[in-house]
């Protein structure tokens, strides 16, 4: 028992830091691009892959029940550095990174499972 409150407290401990994150299919090299406040739950996201609950990208919900997860990768692509700017909340910092990746990556159409925002 002590093992388990020894690992909780240690999970409770680790610093929650926001990133940009890649799922990629190995099968067809199709990207997805996301971002999230705690790179930790990136578990959350296998879950709700798993269980056919991931609403952000009907494609990838689909091609992750038809080839099942181990055709999948996760890889962080970039943590958020923290920013003294008062102007500038996470949120914003967090959306700007996540553009830059979907500008340098260009996850579209045959190449991913993004969907291009309207401006």
């Amino acid at each position: 028992m002590d093992r388990k409150r020894e690992l909780k407290q240690q999970y409770k401990e680790t610093p929650v830091e926001a990133g940009v994150f890649q799922i990629t299919n190995k099968q067809n090299n199709k990207i997805y691009i996301g971002s999230t406040k705690n790179l930790k739950t990136l578990n959350g996201i296998k879950f709700m892959l798993d269980n056919n609950g991931f609403t952000t990208s009907k494609a990838l919900q689909t091609e992750w029940n038809q080839l099942g997860k181990d055709a999948f990768t996760f890889e962080v692509l970039e943590k958020l550095k923290k920013n003294d700017d008062p102007f500038v909340t996470e949120k914003e910092a967090l959306a700007e990174l996540e553009e830059k990746w979907l500008e340098k990556v260009q996850p579209y159409g045959e190449q991913g499972y993004n969907q291009k925002q309207a401006r």
